[in-house]
């Protein structure tokens, strides 16, 4: 049995979906049970269509506000090293690791930089010290890269920094 698709207008951008003003198709059981009772869609009906122009403008306007932000937010950590100390045990290892809250707290207090949590990309949580890149995704395809230092406790380097 197949399930046909439905198509709608979206009245709010939706990851993974599309952008506002669109029109998809998208499967029932997701327009009727999330899209429609959030305000994201509603049903392509003629009436809906005539809302289309009026809702793709809104979108237009709004993705140059949301391109200027995100190219203020990328101007300001580009170039950030963040630095972090962490246990390790004799060998080395770290207890635990750096996760992608770690760095948004991280850029909070050293940068004084409030980003999403989706804008980290970082697939898994950093669990070895050194020197790691981190690259950021912002609305509009705007992008940047941070620099994070993970530096061992007891460590030559991190006494310096406790200095």
């Amino acid at each position: 049995m197949t399930v046909m698709a439905t198509k709608i207008l979206l009245l709010k951008d939706v990851d993974g979906l599309g952008r506002k003003g669109e029109i998809v198709s998208a499967r029932p059981g997701y327009i009727r049970n999330y899209l429609i009772p959030q305000e994201f869609a509603e049903i392509a009906t003629s009436q809906a269509l005539r809302k289309q122009a009026r809702l793709v403008e809104e979108r237009q306007q709004q993705a140059i506000m949301d391109k200027q932000e995100a190219e203020q937010a990328a101007s300001q950590v580009a170039e950030i090293t963040l630095i972090t100390i962490v246990k390790v045990d004799h060998e080395g290892h770290m207890y635990g690791s750096v996760s992608a809250h770690d760095v948004i707290d991280l850029l909070k207090k050293q940068a004084n930089v409030e980003i999403e949590r989706r804008s980290i990309q970082l697939k898994h949580a950093l669990k070895t010290t050194g020197k790691h890149t981190i690259h950021l995704k912002f609305k509009e395809g705007v992008s940047a890269d941070i620099k994070l230092d993970i530096i061992a406790e007891g460590s030559e380097e991190a006494a310096a920094l406790q200095a």
